[in-house]
């Protein structure tokens, strides 16, 4: 079997709702999908982070895959290994979009689900995240935003069955210390966090950790920038700290444990370059007693189905993983099945979604007369 033709398309998706971090607010969400073509008739789908320059990276790879094997991976991540030194994240999220259509396929040819592939399951279900940003109070007072996001956050509890809540911090660090203080009296019983993206100073992040000790947070995520600084912090405060900023490469790995910078490495396919990657990451982890996530890049129902089946294979990931797929106000693929705050994992050949190729063309159309959605 041999790959024939791989097409490329960006896709603008929107949120229910606004989704305030530290560094935007974003109503939507770009995503680049591609369709994988083989000689013997099987498609595969893939899909990955960004837009319109991470579509253009992919294209430029196509041609070094057409003629090849679906299975040949390993020869095409060594084709390919200098891509993310030249492009950073933007290579490790072309690559990946190749890597994962191609997995789609091979599962689809073998009749196999992609779970199965990668070792069989450990889990058929992957509970997820709640995810709390400022513009769920939008137009509160700062004196009145710790309670309005501390009634929201259990409404979202309750409605959904989530067992961890997430709060994207900001740069108003006693700001979010009294936010994370009223949803913990709110909601005393679940995994919370906390994820500034490393919006904070490393005295600012000592100050807000010491004084959120008493929270029991399940982690600290990305308080501050730099392995040294999360160092420095890990050192004095104690809150487990948790990284997908700091430590983004293999190369990077050594330093943080040698530091001992962070206790949970959040992963990604999309950001680490692909399944295997990942499942390396997590073997990482593993061998110097570190906990692993996985991070969320804003991920539809193809991307989603590949996280799944990392999580349900990977014995280390282990807790609730981000994932912004129920925050989507539509998707390209059938929809994923969300119960009691977890995701069933797909069982299906390969990815196990069903793709639907008239939303693929329309949210596509959108795209192409707005251009990238970039906040």
């Amino acid at each position: 079997m041999k790959i024939t033709a791989v097409d490329v398309q960006v896709v603008n998706l929107p949120l229910r709702n606004p989704f305030t971090s530290s560094f935007e607010t974003k109503t939507g969400e770009t995503r680049t999908l591609v369709r994988m073509h083989t000689d013997s008739g099987i498609v595969g789908w893939g899909e990955t982070m960004w837009g319109r320059p991470v579509a253009e990276l992919v294209r430029r790879l196509v041609p070094d895959l057409i003629g090849t094997s679906p299975f040949a991976l390993e020869a095409f991540h060594r084709r390919q290994h200098m891509v993310p030194f030249f492009h950073g994240y933007l290579g490790y999220a072309a690559i990946a979009a190749l890597d994962v259509a191609c997995w789609d396929v091979i599962g689809k040819a073998t009749g196999q689900s992609l779970t199965d592939l990668l070792g069989g399951p450990v889990r058929d279900e992957v509970p997820i995240t709640a995810l709390i940003t400022r513009a769920d109070a939008t137009g509160a007072t700062d004196a009145d935003r710790p309670r309005r996001l501390a009634e929201h956050a259990a409404q979202v509890v309750a409605d959904g069955g989530f067992t961890a809540v997430k709060l994207k911090g900001t740069k108003d660090v006693q700001g979010d210390v009294a936010i994370l203080r009223a949803i913990r009296e709110a909601l005393p019983d679940v995994q919370l966090r906390v994820d500034p993206n490393a919006a904070w100073s490393v005295p600012d992040s000592l100050r807000a950790g010491m004084q959120l000790e008493e929270l029991d947070l399940e982690y600290l995520e990305d308080p501050c920038p730099g392995i040294e600084g999360m160092s420095q912090v890990r050192a004095r405060v104690r809150i487990p700290l948790c990284t997908n900023m700091c430590l983004v490469r293999f190369e990077d790995f050594a330093p943080a444990v040698r530091l001992g910078a962070v206790d949970v490495v959040h992963g990604d396919v999309y950001k680490w370059g692909g399944i295997a990657a990942t499942k390396a990451l997590a073997a990482h982890c593993e061998t110097f007693g570190l906990g692993m996530n996985l991070h969320s890049g804003g991920e539809l129902g193809i991307a989603t189905a590949a996280h799944l089946a990392v999580v349900a294979s990977t014995p280390v990931l282990n807790r609730a993983i981000d994932s912004m797929y129920y925050l989507h106000a539509d998707d390209v693929a059938e929809p994923l099945e969300l119960s009691g705050g977890s995701l069933r994992v797909p069982t299906g050949p390969g990815l196990g979604v069903s793709v639907d190729e008239d939303k693929v063309g329309h949210y596509s159309a959108v795209n192409a007369r707005e251009g990238d959605l970039t906040g």
